[in-house]
């Protein structure tokens, strides 16, 4: 019983350990995961779905909106304008 017992409190940490740092470098290894993420240049704004396999969406590239029709096989640009200026509290 003693040996079971001395093995668990081996075991048991370093099991622990190993998922810890299993976890970490998955988190380390996928872009979007990461802490410090970048400025993009592209933010996608709001998205509406529209059935099963189809959405609106509003993407804000450099100074201007654009509404986009996204489909499974294509997407369409519908309409451009300026993008709003932003608040000085954003």
């Amino acid at each position: 019983m003693t040996a079971y017992i001395l093995k668990l409190l081996i075991m048991l940490p370093l099991v622990a350990g190993l998922a810890y740092g299993a976890l970490w470098l998955w988190r380390c290894a996928q872009p979007g995961m990461a802490l410090g993420q970048r400025d993009r240049a592209l933010k996608i704004v709001d998205a509406l779905p529209l059935g099963a396999v189809g959405r609106l969406a509003v993407v804000e590239f450099g100074e201007k909106r654009l509404l986009v029709a996204v489909s499974r096989g294509r997407i369409e640009l519908l309409s451009e304008t300026s993008a709003p200026k932003a608040a000085d509290g954003e």
